[in-house]
């Protein structure tokens, strides 16, 4: 059993939503930009939030996407299952029918295994990380690293190759 790329990314770009909040709309190229993840992917992720009620979207300029209910009331599980993942660790679905139509030796240790872990991702509310100090020293890196790319390619170059802003520092000599 393991959490497959959908549902890391949907609770990473959820997280990150959840971390600018305040901000406004967030784009998904924002997001893209911040986490690495692919655009079209995360535009089949966030269709999937949308129609669960997770995120909402605001369109035209400064449009983006936005939670739609408080932080602490969308929790880690809430968001695997929005993108149709299924914390299993039985071979049959819990259907019970593991060995020849009967249920498998170890049958009952993986049923409570998968609800040991879907009990833990639900007691996680995306609030709940976003106060956690390695995901605000992540948050803060992640956001200076977009800061400074975007600064870079601002910076306009003409056509013989010199640029037309000079960076801070040049203007000390």
């Amino acid at each position: 059993m393991r959490l497959t790329t959908k549902g890391r990314y949907a609770v990473t770009a959820m997280l990150d939503l959840a971390v600018h909040a305040t901000e406004g709309p967030i784009t998904l190229a924002d997001i893209s930009q911040r986490q690495g993840i692919s655009l079209s992917y995360l535009e089949q992720l966030f269709a999937k939030l949308r129609k669960q009620n997770l995120v909402s979207s605001a369109r035209g300029p400064g449009g983006g996407y936005r939670l739609s209910r408080d932080s602490y009331s969308i929790n880690v599980a809430d968001i695997v299952t929005a993108v149709d993942e299924k914390v299993d660790a039985t071979r049959c679905n819990r259907e019970g029918d593991c060995q020849n139509g009967e249920p498998c030796l170890t049958h009952m240790l993986w049923a409570d295994l998968s609800d040991l872990l879907h009990n833990f991702l639900t007691s996680i509310s995306l609030g709940k990380l976003v106060e956690d100090h390695h995901v605000k020293g992540v948050s803060a890196r992640q956001d200076k690293l977009q800061r400074d790319s975007k600064q870079a390619s601002e910076q306009q170059v003409d056509i013989d190759g010199s640029a037309e802003t000079k960076p801070a520092f040049a203007a000390q000599n």
